[in-house]
């Protein structure tokens, strides 16, 4: 959900000769004006303030998590704290995929809570722990910014699978929805058919497209982003190939692509997101390790939260690589992307 404002006409012009003119360009809809930029947050409501819509997509996300949920709750079900229950609680933070670090990180915190507070009964660790994970989240909560720069260049990336395309999509429907004009751009010429996928999200959404058949994928990306510029757009969204990590030659065209994207603006891209599926558990930070390596990550989409994933890798993430977490998709829906909120995260995981 976006946080936006009406639209403000272009700020007069200083009166001090030393001050340059603010830019005659009209911004989009929504955002507030920093200087001559146009910040337009991602509104993340704070807990016991959400909209209907928000509650019914966070009861959403409580039920794909159910299942890790119910498991971990099943750890605080006796009636006293004692070593038997740190030990069943490990073993279902493992099972739920937040890894070692995490979880020796989290029972480490537990344990001195514990001592510090007095606390005796199983529920008021339960308690405790939403609050342990809640802090452990929280680097993972922050809200994407665009109209800083005309346009926001957004390159997305993420292996074969993980639902990079859709998110394309439903992105693309957040940003148009609320006055943001965006040019998507189909630099994924690896995989068959990928830019008649995109090309399919373009129609939906009624937003323009730059594509050539069998063309390179960084020339692709070059034009896209000087048509941006050319037509006043404010978002310039590219989808690369998906690829492995471990296909070198390939990671080795993203940074291509950067490196080419930056020759067309030498500010861009502003925003390198990695798109990664939810059911992968610990092969998820491996991803997020590698591309951060190879491109410098701003900040993820999870997807496919939907009944079988175990999502505690997001603990594992914020604990050894926290890379922000922008989206969360629930399903195929279009409007089944919603941005990321630490302490609804924590309270959903574990039950």
């Amino acid at each position: 959900m976006f946080s936006f404002f009406k639209k403000k006409p272009p700020p007069a012009p200083a009166i001090a000769p030393t001050t340059a003119p603010p830019s005659s360009a009209t911004p989009p809809l929504g955002g507030s004006l920093i200087g001559s930029a146009l910040v337009i947050p991602i509104d993340i409501p704070e807990p016991g303030t959400q909209p209907p819509e928000r509650q019914k997509w966070v009861d959403k996300l409580k039920a794909s998590l159910g299942k890790t949920a119910s498991g971990i709750s099943t750890v605080f079900g006796g009636s006293v704290i004692d070593e038997a229950l740190y030990e069943s609680l490990e073993d279902a933070l493992l099972m739920a995929d937040a890894g070692v670090p995490a979880t020796q990180f989290l029972l480490t915190e537990l344990r001195r809570k514990v001592k510090d507070s007095g606390v005796t009964h199983p529920i008021a660790l339960k308690n405790i722990l939403i609050a342990t994970l809640t802090d452990l989240l929280q680097p993972l909560q922050k809200p994407l910014v665009i109209g800083e720069h005309k346009p926001t260049v957004i390159m997305v990336a993420g292996v074969n699978g993980a639902g990079k395309t859709t998110s394309i999509g439903k992105l693309t429907r957040h940003l148009s929805e609320h006055g943001a004009s965006v040019l998507l751009a189909a630099a994924d010429t690896f995989r068959a058919a990928a830019r008649e996928q995109l090309g399919v999200w373009a129609d939906r959404n009624l937003v323009e497209i730059v594509s050539q058949e069998g063309g390179d994928p960084a020339a692709v990306s070059f034009d896209a982003v000087s048509a941006g510029k050319a037509r006043g757009k404010d978002v310039v969204l590219i989808d690369t190939a998906g690829r492995l990590p471990t296909q070198l030659h390939l990671m080795e065209e993203l940074k291509k692509i950067k490196r080419v994207i930056q020759k067309a603006d030498p500010t861009a891209p502003h925003e390198v997101l990695l798109v990664i599926d939810g059911n992968t558990g610990q092969n998820a930070l491996a991803q997020v390790r590698a591309f951060d390596d190879a491109l410098g990550l701003t900040g993820l989409i999870i997807t496919k939260l939907d009944g079988t994933a175990k999502g505690g890798v997001l603990a594992a993430i914020a604990r050894e690589r926290p890379v922000p977490v922008y989206f969360i998709g629930v399903g195929e829906k279009l409007e089944e992307l919603e941005t990321f909120n630490a302490r609804e995260f924590a309270q959903a995981l574990l039950g």
